[in-house]
């Protein structure tokens, strides 16, 4: 015969006689209904949690076309400078992205439009007539006037921009 507890029960209005194997399956059943509820909770909660989360860890600002300005400007044999700025939202934060766009052509045809941003560890380039290339002072890199390394620690060319042209106002595609 099964062992028999004294269990109080306030329904029942007293004491009554609950077995130990009764016991056993209320304590399986209740472990079964937490892990139910637990898989539950944690099945809708990983939406929104990832919801909450996402803007964190992705960037957010897409590729652009970016007109720079006409292409009347740009003399053959010389790299034209174009500043230019944009907004851009990575996460939770905004915040303006600013650089130089060098656009330089042999026979105002092919224009070829370079990142003024070094190669070796993202420092600003500018052109030096004086060394007939774009050059990075920190660390004395030296590219041609398209693009190539010349000397220095800069491991590949400079960025180029994809271009296109339209009404005669130079455009390029800046990436995400």
């Amino acid at each position: 015969m099964a062992e028999e507890k004294l269990v109080h029960s306030e329904e029942a209005g007293g004491a009554e006689a609950v077995s130990s194997e009764e016991l056993g399956r209320r304590k399986f059943l209740g472990g079964i209904i937490g892990i139910v509820a637990g898989a539950v909770a944690f099945i809708v909660g990983l939406p929104a949690i990832g919801y909450l989360i996402s803007p964190g860890v992705k960037r957010q600002t897409q590729e652009q076309w970016l007109t720079l300005g006409p292409v009347d400007s740009i003399k053959p044999g010389l790299p034209t400078g174009f500043p230019f700025s944009r907004r851009v939202k990575d996460g939770w934060v905004e915040s303006t992205q600013t650089g130089v766009a060098f656009a330089v052509t042999d026979d105002n045809q092919n224009i070829q439009v370079f990142s003024n941003v070094c190669t070796h560890l993202n420092c600003r380039v500018n052109w030096d007539e004086g060394r007939d290339g774009f050059f990075c002072p920190c660390h004395d890199g030296l590219f041609g006037l398209h693009g190539e390394v010349i000397s220095g620690p800069p491991p590949r060319p400079l960025d180029q921009f994809q271009t296109k042209i339209e009404n005669g106002q130079l455009s390029i595609l800046l990436e995400a």
